[in-house]
């Protein structure tokens, strides 16, 4: 492989649960706010519903990421990978206690991650009338 092709980043529309895994976990080991820029689409947003935030724009996510004062470690639990659409769970670590599940959709265009919708979600202890039909994870 030349270096030209070396420096252009993968279509993500071509890759399965394995490679996205792979290529996902790098990512989060390095939070590379340059790294992940290449991977969005120009018409890039990434929305929280539970905040109620949009960024729009790869640049402004760059700059948002640069910004970031505390990231988090992120542990990926899991990818799916359908026709132009990635789901992935994980768990963010901001230090301090503060854990949150998260669930990543991410819809693809081009190759590029278009739109990126993230759903965050405290622990809780679950009740104990329902002790009897759950297994601990």
């Amino acid at each position: 492989m030349n270096a030209t092709n070396e420096q252009r980043p993968p279509n993500l529309d071509e890759m399965d649960e394995k490679e996205a895994h792979r290529l996902l976990t790098e990512l989060f080991s390095n939070l590379s706010p340059e790294e992940e820029y290449a991977l969005r689409h120009e018409d890039y947003a990434m929305e929280m519903p539970q905040s109620g935030e949009r960024i729009k724009g790869r640049e402004n996510m760059r700059q948002f990421q640069e910004a970031y004062p505390n990231p988090p470690n992120i542990q990926l639990r899991r990818v799916v990978v359908r026709e132009g659409l990635w789901v992935v769970e994980g768990v963010n670590d901001y230090g301090g206690g503060q854990v949150s599940t998260v669930l990543v959709i991410f819809e693809l265009r081009d190759g590029k991650i278009w739109r990126d919708t993230r759903y965050y979600a405290q622990p809780f202890d679950a009740p104990a009338w329902r002790a009897q039909w759950v297994e601990r994870m």
